[in-house]
């Protein structure tokens, strides 16, 4: 790219070229926009589907029209790919960017991300997030499960120059009577739409019931957004957390979005609404070898009673339940959310 124009664009904010003062915290806010109705806002399954288990009758025809109604969104995004667009991403993607914030603020505004997606910007705080948990563009960072890639968008771009992004996924060449091959063909289609952004993007094939990385100390952070109650429901907590302290280099970083049940709550109950408590989630983490560092609210809501029908599907951008409730959901707005940052100890 060259540098002198670069330096002329408005939207620099901190680039290899020059820089500019810091800018505030401020989200971009939005309508809420409802997925469908069988996926949470990652696509994960509100209750566990049995993802590794082939489908049956009613369920396979239901996995069938999931399948047709993915690959018909998958290609109409990829045609509103214009030359342009790949040009834009281009240009996201080789720029060298001195912070974190520099590159997610670009990414932020990037036309490259998927319709709805900068809608949920000012509930989930990504900026502020990835701040606090220390992103920079010279890290490593393992993704788990990206779900319909909403901070993988932002993560790929700057981390594309000087550092690097590894993501986990199901094996998308798997029988597509098992779900958990819908959830990994999404992903794979998410991902080859722009070779431009995506390209450099390593795919760590893994199975969700026995978690297997093959990474020794090998990556600089983690993130686990939204993910840890699908863990607890499906007995593999443990495991996955072990799996992450081996990947990560000594004093490595966990960084933990999760929505929060009420104090004293039973894990094992709260876990299928999408809901952990807090206390509940530290303990654990630092029994399988990390140590808290710090805590944010920043993605707290405290209208939030976690008391409703389909747990946390209930709210947005989910919805799910009765059209009548949608008023009273909206009003309430997304979940609860701990975020929470962990160092590995030991090697």
């Amino acid at each position: 790219m060259n540098a002198r124009l670069l330096c002329a664009l408005p939207l620099c904010l901190g680039l290899a070229c020059g820089s500019t003062p810091r800018q505030p915290l401020a989200e971009m806010p939005g309508p809420v926009v409802a997925p469908a109705p069988e996926a949470d806002e990652d696509g994960e399954p509100a209750t566990d589907p049995g993802d590794a288990a082939p489908q049956q009758g009613a369920e396979a025809e239901k996995l069938a029209r999931e399948f047709a109604d993915m690959e018909s969104k998958a290609k109409a995004e990829l045609e509103r790919w214009t030359p342009e667009l790949r040009a834009e991403a281009k240009k996201l993607a080789e720029a060298t960017y001195m912070s974190a914030r520099a590159g997610v603020m670009l990414a932020l505004k990037g036309k490259h991300r998927t319709p709805g997606h900068a809608e949920r910007d000012a509930a989930r705080h990504p900026l502020a997030t990835l701040e606090f948990f220390g992103l920079t563009p010279t890290m490593t960072v393992l993704e788990h499960g990206p779900g319909e890639g909403w901070y993988t968008e932002l993560l790929a771009p700057t981390l594309a120059k000087r550092g690097k992004l590894l993501v986990t996924m199901a094996d998308p060449k798997a029988p597509r009577e098992v779900r958990a091959t819908l959830y990994a063909q999404r992903l794979e289609r998410f991902l080859d739409k722009s070779p431009e952004l995506y390209g450099k993007v390593e795919r760590v094939i893994v199975d969700g019931r026995k978690p297997s990385l093959n990474l020794e100390a090998a990556v600089d952070m983690v993130l686990v957004i939204r993910a840890m109650h699908g863990w607890q429901r499906d007995k593999t907590l443990g495991a996955w957390l072990g799996e992450y302290h081996k990947a990560l280099k000594p004093g490595g970083t966990l960084g933990i979005v999760q929505h929060r049940a009420k104090d004293g709550a039973n894990p094992d109950e709260s876990a299928p609404k999408g809901y952990l408590p807090e206390k509940f989630v530290i303990e654990q983490v630092e029994a399988a070898g990390f140590k808290l560092a710090k805590k944010s609210e920043v993605n707290a809501n405290p209208k939030d009673t976690t008391e409703h029908p389909e747990g946390v599907w209930s709210l947005p951008p989910t919805l799910r339940g009765s059209e009548s409730d949608q008023a009273k959901y909206k009003a309430i707005g997304e979940s609860d959310r701990m975020t929470l940052r962990f160092t590995k100890v030991g090697k």
